[in-house]
Protein backbone atom coordinates (compact mmCIF):
# COMPACT_ATOMS: atom_id res chain seq x y z
CA UNK A 1 0.00 0.00 0.00
CA UNK A 2 1.72 3.12 -1.28
CA UNK A 3 0.57 6.69 0.27
CA UNK A 4 -1.43 9.56 -2.09
CA UNK A 5 -1.18 13.00 -2.18
CA UNK A 6 -3.60 13.25 0.08
CA UNK A 7 -2.50 10.71 2.62
CA UNK A 8 0.96 12.68 2.42
CA UNK A 9 -0.76 16.25 3.46
CA UNK A 10 -3.50 14.61 5.24
CA UNK A 11 -2.78 16.91 8.95
CA UNK A 12 -1.57 20.04 6.69
CA UNK A 13 -2.21 21.56 3.22
CA UNK A 14 -2.47 19.98 -0.02
CA UNK A 15 -1.63 22.44 -3.38
CA UNK A 16 -2.94 21.07 -6.67
CA UNK A 17 -3.11 22.77 -10.04
CA UNK A 18 -6.84 23.03 -11.16
CA UNK A 19 -6.50 22.10 -14.62
CA UNK A 20 -4.22 19.34 -14.11
CA UNK A 21 -6.33 17.63 -11.37
CA UNK A 22 -9.74 18.31 -13.95
CA UNK A 23 -7.93 16.11 -16.58
CA UNK A 24 -7.32 13.38 -14.78
CA UNK A 25 -10.56 10.48 -14.91
CA UNK A 26 -12.63 10.97 -11.57
CA UNK A 27 -9.94 12.95 -9.39
CA UNK A 28 -12.06 15.76 -8.99
CA UNK A 29 -14.83 13.54 -8.23
CA UNK A 30 -12.76 11.40 -6.00
CA UNK A 31 -11.42 14.42 -4.13
CA UNK A 32 -14.63 15.84 -3.14
CA UNK A 33 -15.85 12.57 -2.17
CA UNK A 34 -12.69 12.57 0.68
CA UNK A 35 -13.54 16.22 1.40
CA UNK A 36 -17.03 15.76 1.80
CA UNK A 37 -16.73 12.72 4.13
CA UNK A 38 -13.44 13.62 5.62
CA UNK A 39 -11.97 10.08 5.44
CA UNK A 40 -9.64 8.22 2.93
CA UNK A 41 -10.38 4.87 1.47
CA UNK A 42 -8.27 2.87 -0.52
CA UNK A 43 -10.27 1.79 -3.39
CA UNK A 44 -9.44 0.53 -6.64
CA UNK A 45 -10.77 2.32 -9.59
CA UNK A 46 -12.44 -1.23 -10.95
CA UNK A 47 -14.20 -0.86 -7.24
CA UNK A 48 -15.32 2.76 -7.24
CA UNK A 49 -17.03 1.96 -10.80
CA UNK A 50 -18.44 -1.43 -9.62
CA UNK A 51 -16.26 -3.20 -12.45
CA UNK A 52 -14.72 -5.61 -10.48
CA UNK A 53 -16.49 -8.82 -9.41
CA UNK A 54 -13.95 -9.91 -6.94
CA UNK A 55 -13.47 -8.32 -3.50
CA UNK A 56 -10.18 -7.98 -1.92
CA UNK A 57 -9.05 -7.03 1.27
CA UNK A 58 -10.09 -3.37 2.14
CA UNK A 59 -7.75 -1.53 4.57
CA UNK A 60 -10.38 0.76 7.49
CA UNK A 61 -10.85 4.34 6.32
CA UNK A 62 -8.25 6.76 7.65
CA UNK A 63 -9.68 10.25 9.10
CA UNK A 64 -9.13 12.93 6.86
CA UNK A 65 -8.32 16.84 8.19
CA UNK A 66 -6.48 18.81 5.99
CA UNK A 67 -6.88 22.48 4.13
CA UNK A 68 -7.07 21.84 -0.03
CA UNK A 69 -5.71 25.19 -2.04
CA UNK A 70 -6.59 24.90 -5.89
CA UNK A 71 -4.46 27.00 -8.53
CA UNK A 72 -5.99 28.14 -11.60
CA UNK A 73 -6.77 30.79 -13.98
CA UNK A 74 -10.11 33.30 -13.39
CA UNK A 75 -11.91 31.42 -16.29
CA UNK A 76 -11.54 28.10 -14.68
CA UNK A 77 -12.46 29.33 -11.53
CA UNK A 78 -15.94 30.89 -12.79
CA UNK A 79 -17.04 28.01 -14.96
CA UNK A 80 -16.44 25.70 -11.79
CA UNK A 81 -18.28 27.93 -9.90
CA UNK A 82 -21.09 28.13 -12.75
CA UNK A 83 -21.37 24.69 -13.45
CA UNK A 84 -20.71 22.96 -10.22
CA UNK A 85 -22.38 23.63 -7.36
CA UNK A 86 -19.95 21.55 -5.17
CA UNK A 87 -17.30 23.31 -6.01
CA UNK A 88 -18.71 26.55 -4.11
CA UNK A 89 -19.47 24.72 -1.20
CA UNK A 90 -15.88 23.49 -0.59
CA UNK A 91 -14.47 26.26 -1.50
CA UNK A 92 -15.32 29.06 0.01
CA UNK A 93 -11.92 31.50 -0.05
CA UNK A 94 -11.31 32.66 -3.18
CA UNK A 95 -8.49 34.77 -3.35
CA UNK A 96 -8.04 36.29 -7.37
CA UNK A 97 -4.38 38.25 -7.61
CA UNK A 98 -3.35 41.22 -9.46
CA UNK A 99 -1.63 40.47 -12.90
CA UNK A 100 -0.14 44.14 -11.94
CA UNK A 101 2.10 45.64 -9.44
CA UNK A 102 1.64 49.30 -8.67
CA UNK A 103 4.89 51.41 -9.67
CA UNK A 104 6.68 53.05 -6.92
CA UNK A 105 10.29 54.06 -6.13
CA UNK A 106 9.95 52.05 -3.61
CA UNK A 107 8.33 48.90 -5.27
CA UNK A 108 11.30 49.56 -8.18
CA UNK A 109 13.43 48.73 -5.74
CA UNK A 110 12.25 45.92 -5.20
CA UNK A 111 11.51 44.66 -8.17
CA UNK A 112 15.52 44.95 -9.10
CA UNK A 113 16.30 43.42 -6.00
CA UNK A 114 13.75 39.84 -7.12
CA UNK A 115 15.80 40.46 -10.52
CA UNK A 116 18.85 39.95 -8.51
CA UNK A 117 17.42 37.13 -6.46
CA UNK A 118 16.17 35.12 -9.71
CA UNK A 119 19.59 35.60 -11.51
CA UNK A 120 21.96 33.87 -8.14
CA UNK A 121 19.28 31.59 -7.96
CA UNK A 122 19.51 30.41 -11.75
CA UNK A 123 23.24 31.22 -11.82
CA UNK A 124 22.83 33.71 -14.41
CA UNK A 125 25.02 36.73 -15.09
CA UNK A 126 25.15 39.49 -13.24
CA UNK A 127 22.87 42.64 -14.93
CA UNK A 128 23.84 45.84 -14.69
CA UNK A 129 21.66 49.04 -14.45
CA UNK A 130 20.16 49.61 -17.71
CA UNK A 131 19.87 45.92 -18.56
CA UNK A 132 17.18 45.91 -15.08
CA UNK A 133 15.82 49.46 -16.02
CA UNK A 134 15.08 47.65 -19.20
CA UNK A 135 14.08 44.35 -17.51
CA UNK A 136 11.36 46.60 -15.81
CA UNK A 137 10.49 48.66 -18.76
CA UNK A 138 9.64 45.52 -20.19
CA UNK A 139 7.86 43.93 -17.39
CA UNK A 140 5.21 47.49 -17.80
CA UNK A 141 4.88 46.76 -21.47
CA UNK A 142 3.65 43.42 -20.22
CA UNK A 143 1.21 44.70 -18.54
CA UNK A 144 0.44 47.89 -21.50
CA UNK A 145 0.61 50.47 -18.71
CA UNK A 146 3.95 52.62 -17.37
CA UNK A 147 2.17 52.88 -13.93
CA UNK A 148 2.79 48.79 -12.97
CA UNK A 149 4.82 46.14 -12.99
CA UNK A 150 3.92 42.64 -14.38
CA UNK A 151 3.83 39.83 -11.72
CA UNK A 152 3.91 36.60 -14.11
CA UNK A 153 7.56 35.74 -12.77
CA UNK A 154 7.57 32.76 -16.01
CA UNK A 155 7.93 35.66 -18.70
CA UNK A 156 10.62 37.47 -16.83
CA UNK A 157 12.66 34.84 -15.65
CA UNK A 158 13.18 33.60 -19.62
CA UNK A 159 14.17 36.77 -20.30
CA UNK A 160 16.84 36.55 -17.47
CA UNK A 161 17.84 33.24 -18.95
CA UNK A 162 18.03 34.95 -22.89
CA UNK A 163 19.90 38.19 -21.65
CA UNK A 164 22.47 36.41 -19.92
CA UNK A 165 22.55 34.07 -22.68
CA UNK A 166 23.55 36.56 -25.30
CA UNK A 167 25.47 38.47 -23.12
CA UNK A 168 28.01 35.26 -22.66
CA UNK A 169 27.59 34.54 -26.62
CA UNK A 170 29.10 38.18 -26.71
CA UNK A 171 31.71 37.47 -24.64
CA UNK A 172 31.33 39.83 -22.08
CA UNK A 173 30.77 39.24 -17.78
CA UNK A 174 27.86 41.26 -17.30
CA UNK A 175 24.51 41.66 -19.19
CA UNK A 176 23.40 45.29 -20.36
CA UNK A 177 20.49 46.81 -22.22
CA UNK A 178 21.96 46.15 -25.31
CA UNK A 179 21.40 42.21 -24.40
CA UNK A 180 17.48 42.90 -23.28
CA UNK A 181 17.04 44.57 -26.15
CA UNK A 182 18.27 41.45 -28.22
CA UNK A 183 15.90 38.96 -25.99
CA UNK A 184 12.95 40.98 -26.97
CA UNK A 185 14.13 41.33 -31.40
CA UNK A 186 14.39 37.69 -31.03
CA UNK A 187 11.19 36.39 -29.26
CA UNK A 188 9.28 38.35 -31.75
CA UNK A 189 11.51 37.03 -34.63
CA UNK A 190 10.60 33.73 -34.22
CA UNK A 191 6.75 34.63 -34.25
CA UNK A 192 6.32 37.14 -36.94
CA UNK A 193 6.06 35.48 -39.61
CA UNK A 194 2.29 36.86 -40.04
CA UNK A 195 3.08 40.04 -39.31
CA UNK A 196 6.08 40.26 -42.25
CA UNK A 197 3.66 39.23 -44.77
CA UNK A 198 1.41 42.16 -44.29
CA UNK A 199 3.38 44.51 -43.95
CA UNK A 200 5.09 43.20 -47.42
CA UNK A 201 1.05 42.97 -48.49
CA UNK A 202 1.11 46.93 -47.83
CA UNK A 203 4.57 48.18 -49.16
CA UNK A 204 3.60 46.22 -52.23
CA UNK A 205 0.72 47.91 -52.34
CA UNK A 206 -1.33 44.82 -52.67
CA UNK A 207 -3.24 46.16 -49.22
CA UNK A 208 -4.24 49.77 -50.33
CA UNK A 209 -2.43 52.31 -47.33
CA UNK A 210 -1.79 55.35 -48.60
CA UNK A 211 1.08 57.58 -45.83
CA UNK A 212 0.80 60.70 -47.98
CA UNK A 213 -1.46 63.28 -49.84
CA UNK A 214 -5.37 63.83 -48.79
CA UNK A 215 -8.19 62.24 -49.62
CA UNK A 216 -11.92 63.04 -49.41
CA UNK A 217 -13.85 59.81 -46.98
CA UNK A 218 -10.53 58.02 -46.57
CA UNK A 219 -8.52 57.36 -43.36
CA UNK A 220 -5.83 55.02 -41.65
CA UNK A 221 -7.47 53.55 -38.92
CA UNK A 222 -5.74 50.63 -36.85
CA UNK A 223 -6.28 47.24 -35.83
CA UNK A 224 -4.51 44.82 -33.59
CA UNK A 225 -4.54 41.01 -34.87
CA UNK A 226 -3.64 38.43 -31.79
CA UNK A 227 -1.65 35.32 -32.84
CA UNK A 228 -0.90 32.90 -29.47
CA UNK A 229 0.62 35.36 -27.37
CA UNK A 230 2.31 37.95 -29.99
CA UNK A 231 0.34 40.75 -31.33
CA UNK A 232 1.09 43.04 -33.41
CA UNK A 233 -1.04 46.59 -35.28
CA UNK A 234 -1.86 46.69 -38.49
CA UNK A 235 -3.27 49.71 -40.55
CA UNK A 236 -7.00 49.70 -42.04
CA UNK A 237 -8.12 52.38 -44.87
CA UNK A 238 -11.78 53.27 -44.09
CA UNK A 239 -14.14 54.55 -46.47
CA UNK A 240 -16.98 55.90 -46.46
CA UNK A 241 -19.83 57.65 -49.06
CA UNK A 242 -22.68 59.81 -48.08
CA UNK A 243 -25.84 60.56 -50.38
CA UNK A 244 -29.42 61.82 -49.85
CA UNK A 245 -31.49 59.22 -47.99
CA UNK A 246 -33.86 58.64 -44.93
CA UNK A 247 -31.04 58.83 -42.13
CA UNK A 248 -29.56 55.46 -42.34
CA UNK A 249 -26.20 54.39 -41.48
CA UNK A 250 -25.51 51.51 -43.48
CA UNK A 251 -22.04 49.86 -41.61
CA UNK A 252 -21.03 47.08 -44.57
CA UNK A 253 -19.32 44.53 -41.79
CA UNK A 254 -22.57 44.00 -40.00
CA UNK A 255 -24.90 43.72 -43.50
CA UNK A 256 -22.07 41.26 -44.06
CA UNK A 257 -22.47 39.17 -40.71
CA UNK A 258 -18.75 39.89 -41.01
CA UNK A 259 -19.25 42.78 -37.64
CA UNK A 260 -18.85 42.06 -34.12
CA UNK A 261 -21.51 43.10 -31.52
CA UNK A 262 -18.93 45.67 -30.10
CA UNK A 263 -18.26 47.34 -33.60
CA UNK A 264 -21.88 47.34 -34.52
CA UNK A 265 -22.37 49.38 -30.77
CA UNK A 266 -19.46 51.47 -32.32
CA UNK A 267 -21.46 52.31 -35.23
CA UNK A 268 -24.23 52.89 -33.35
CA UNK A 269 -22.99 55.65 -31.04
CA UNK A 270 -21.52 57.52 -33.41
CA UNK A 271 -24.85 57.39 -35.73
CA UNK A 272 -26.49 58.72 -32.67
CA UNK A 273 -24.24 61.67 -31.97
CA UNK A 274 -24.48 63.00 -35.62
CA UNK A 275 -28.51 62.76 -35.11
CA UNK A 276 -27.71 64.83 -31.68
CA UNK A 277 -25.21 67.36 -33.04
CA UNK A 278 -26.68 67.46 -36.91
CA UNK A 279 -30.76 66.77 -36.68
CA UNK A 280 -32.10 69.04 -34.01
CA UNK A 281 -33.90 71.45 -36.83
CA UNK A 282 -34.48 68.52 -39.16
CA UNK A 283 -34.19 64.97 -39.51
CA UNK A 284 -30.79 63.66 -41.23
CA UNK A 285 -31.93 63.69 -44.92
CA UNK A 286 -28.47 61.02 -45.93
CA UNK A 287 -27.76 57.79 -46.28
CA UNK A 288 -23.74 57.00 -45.50
CA UNK A 289 -21.93 53.66 -45.92
CA UNK A 290 -18.96 52.47 -44.06
CA UNK A 291 -16.20 50.12 -44.96
CA UNK A 292 -13.01 48.36 -43.68
CA UNK A 293 -11.92 47.44 -47.36
CA UNK A 294 -9.35 44.72 -47.87
CA UNK A 295 -10.91 43.01 -44.67
CA UNK A 296 -11.98 39.74 -44.67
CA UNK A 297 -11.50 37.82 -41.40
CA UNK A 298 -14.34 39.94 -39.42
CA UNK A 299 -14.17 43.50 -37.28
CA UNK A 300 -14.64 43.84 -33.39
CA UNK A 301 -14.08 46.18 -31.43
CA UNK A 302 -14.97 50.08 -30.79
CA UNK A 303 -11.82 51.22 -31.58
CA UNK A 304 -12.36 52.29 -34.79
CA UNK A 305 -15.75 54.45 -34.10
CA UNK A 306 -13.33 57.46 -34.21
CA UNK A 307 -11.96 56.80 -36.95
CA UNK A 308 -15.62 56.06 -38.53
CA UNK A 309 -17.00 59.55 -37.74
CA UNK A 310 -14.07 61.36 -38.76
CA UNK A 311 -14.24 59.74 -42.45
CA UNK A 312 -18.49 60.25 -42.23
CA UNK A 313 -17.60 63.52 -41.67
CA UNK A 314 -14.76 64.30 -44.37
CA UNK A 315 -17.40 62.53 -47.04
CA UNK A 316 -20.19 65.10 -45.87
CA UNK A 317 -17.92 68.62 -45.58
CA UNK A 318 -15.88 67.22 -48.99
CA UNK A 319 -13.10 68.26 -47.13
CA UNK A 320 -9.73 65.63 -47.62
CA UNK A 321 -8.68 63.99 -44.84
CA UNK A 322 -4.55 63.57 -44.41
CA UNK A 323 -3.16 60.30 -45.33
CA UNK A 324 0.12 60.73 -43.10
CA UNK A 325 -2.26 60.27 -39.91
CA UNK A 326 -3.95 57.41 -38.50
CA UNK A 327 -6.38 57.80 -35.79
CA UNK A 328 -7.54 54.59 -32.98
CA UNK A 329 -10.10 55.28 -30.33
CA UNK A 330 -13.38 54.62 -29.73
CA UNK A 331 -15.87 57.47 -28.67
CA UNK A 332 -19.43 58.00 -26.44
CA UNK A 333 -22.38 59.61 -27.39
CA UNK A 334 -20.89 63.46 -26.60
CA UNK A 335 -17.92 63.20 -28.86
CA UNK A 336 -15.45 62.28 -26.01
CA UNK A 337 -12.63 59.70 -26.97
CA UNK A 338 -12.29 56.72 -24.71
CA UNK A 339 -9.24 54.63 -24.15
CA UNK A 340 -8.38 51.34 -25.83
CA UNK A 341 -6.18 48.62 -25.86
CA UNK A 342 -3.22 47.44 -27.80
CA UNK A 343 -2.26 51.20 -28.49
CA UNK A 344 1.50 50.34 -28.37
CA UNK A 345 1.12 47.55 -30.97
CA UNK A 346 -1.29 50.03 -33.18
CA UNK A 347 1.36 52.89 -33.23
CA UNK A 348 4.34 50.57 -34.14
CA UNK A 349 2.23 49.46 -36.86
CA UNK A 350 1.85 52.33 -38.68
CA UNK A 351 5.49 53.53 -38.26
CA UNK A 352 6.85 50.48 -39.44
CA UNK A 353 4.79 51.32 -42.85
CA UNK A 354 5.54 55.07 -42.51
CA UNK A 355 9.18 54.21 -41.93
CA UNK A 356 9.37 51.42 -44.40
CA UNK A 357 8.52 54.10 -46.90
CA UNK A 358 10.37 56.79 -45.38
CA UNK A 359 9.74 59.29 -42.22
CA UNK A 360 8.76 62.80 -43.62
CA UNK A 361 8.03 64.13 -40.39
CA UNK A 362 4.48 64.64 -40.99
CA UNK A 363 3.38 60.86 -40.10
CA UNK A 364 1.88 60.65 -37.03
CA UNK A 365 -1.10 58.90 -34.97
CA UNK A 366 -3.81 60.58 -33.08
CA UNK A 367 -5.15 58.36 -29.96
CA UNK A 368 -7.00 59.12 -26.95
CA UNK A 369 -5.66 61.22 -24.49
CA UNK A 370 -6.25 58.88 -21.29
CA UNK A 371 -3.99 56.29 -23.34
CA UNK A 372 -0.86 58.51 -22.43
CA UNK A 373 -0.26 56.47 -19.80
CA UNK A 374 -0.35 52.98 -21.44
CA UNK A 375 2.73 54.08 -24.19
CA UNK A 376 5.63 51.77 -23.89
CA UNK A 377 6.73 52.39 -27.43
CA UNK A 378 9.80 50.74 -29.32
CA UNK A 379 13.05 52.21 -28.97
CA UNK A 380 12.96 53.25 -32.62
CA UNK A 381 9.66 54.61 -32.61
CA UNK A 382 10.70 56.83 -29.21
CA UNK A 383 13.82 58.06 -31.20
CA UNK A 384 11.68 59.00 -34.26
CA UNK A 385 9.07 60.78 -31.98
CA UNK A 386 12.09 62.70 -30.13
CA UNK A 387 13.81 63.86 -33.62
CA UNK A 388 10.39 64.94 -34.70
CA UNK A 389 10.33 62.39 -37.47
CA UNK A 390 6.89 61.01 -36.29
CA UNK A 391 4.46 62.79 -33.76
CA UNK A 392 1.80 61.23 -31.49
CA UNK A 393 -1.27 63.04 -30.54
CA UNK A 394 -3.44 62.95 -27.82
CA UNK A 395 -6.94 63.81 -28.35
CA UNK A 396 -10.11 64.14 -26.08
CA UNK A 397 -12.39 65.16 -28.41
CA UNK A 398 -13.95 64.37 -32.36
CA UNK A 399 -13.39 67.98 -32.98
CA UNK A 400 -9.86 68.04 -32.01
CA UNK A 401 -9.35 64.82 -34.36
CA UNK A 402 -11.20 66.11 -37.19
CA UNK A 403 -9.26 69.73 -37.06
CA UNK A 404 -5.62 67.65 -37.14
CA UNK A 405 -6.73 65.07 -39.95
CA UNK A 406 -7.97 67.92 -42.14
CA UNK A 407 -6.12 71.19 -40.86
CA UNK A 408 -9.14 72.87 -40.66
CA UNK A 409 -10.73 74.25 -37.72
CA UNK A 410 -13.89 72.26 -36.18
CA UNK A 411 -15.62 74.98 -35.04
CA UNK A 412 -18.43 75.68 -32.41
CA UNK A 413 -22.12 76.60 -32.47
CA UNK A 414 -23.77 79.49 -31.56
CA UNK A 415 -26.60 79.88 -29.65
CA UNK A 416 -29.07 78.97 -32.30
CA UNK A 417 -26.99 76.05 -32.74
CA UNK A 418 -25.27 77.43 -36.40
CA UNK A 419 -21.55 76.86 -37.17
CA UNK A 420 -19.47 79.10 -39.03
CA UNK A 421 -19.68 78.13 -42.93
CA UNK A 422 -15.77 78.13 -43.41
CA UNK A 423 -15.49 74.87 -40.72
CA UNK A 424 -15.49 71.36 -40.94
CA UNK A 425 -19.20 71.39 -39.05
CA UNK A 426 -20.37 74.13 -40.73
CA UNK A 427 -19.29 72.74 -43.92
CA UNK A 428 -21.53 69.19 -42.86
CA UNK A 429 -24.61 71.61 -41.37
CA UNK A 430 -25.03 73.41 -45.24
CA UNK A 431 -24.76 69.71 -47.23
CA UNK A 432 -27.31 68.14 -44.31
CA UNK A 433 -29.49 71.66 -45.06
CA UNK A 434 -29.30 70.45 -48.75
CA UNK A 435 -30.19 66.81 -48.67
CA UNK A 436 -33.30 68.28 -46.50
CA UNK A 437 -34.23 70.66 -48.95
CA UNK A 438 -33.77 68.12 -51.95
CA UNK A 439 -35.89 65.38 -50.08
CA UNK A 440 -38.68 68.28 -49.39
CA UNK A 441 -38.72 69.24 -52.97
CA UNK A 442 -39.34 65.31 -54.11
CA UNK A 443 -41.69 65.29 -51.83
CA UNK A 444 -43.73 68.09 -53.23
CA UNK A 445 -43.21 66.81 -56.38
CA UNK A 446 -44.49 63.33 -55.50
CA UNK A 447 -47.98 65.06 -54.13
CA UNK A 448 -48.01 67.43 -56.96
CA UNK A 449 -47.89 64.10 -59.06
CA UNK A 450 -50.36 62.39 -57.36
CA UNK A 451 -52.86 65.19 -57.37
CA UNK A 452 -52.81 65.52 -61.89
CA UNK A 453 -53.50 61.94 -61.69
CA UNK A 454 -56.58 62.39 -59.57
CA UNK A 455 -57.80 65.80 -61.61
CA UNK A 456 -57.52 63.25 -64.64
Amino acid sequence: VKPGALHKANGGYLILEARKLLMQPYAWEGLKQALYSRELRIESLEQVLSLGSTVSLEPQPIPLDLKVVLLGDRMLYYMLHAYDPDFAELFKVPADFEAGLERSPENDMLYARMIATMVGDKDLLPFDCSAVAAVIEQSMRLVNDSKKLSTHMRSIADMLAEASYWASEAGRKVASEEDVRKVIETQINRVDRVRDQVHEGILREQIMISTEGEVVGQVNGLSVLQMGNFSFGQPSRITATTRLGDGKLIDIAREADMGGPTHTKGVFILSSFLGARYGQKAPLSLTASLAFEQNYGGVDGDSASLAELCVLLSSLSNVPIKQCYAITGSMNQRGQAQVIGGVNEKIEGFFDICSARGLSGEQGVLIPHNNVDNLLLRHDVKEAVEAGRFTIYPISHIDEAIQLLTGIPAGESDTEGNYPATSINGKVQARLQEFAELRRSFGRGDKEGDNSTAKD
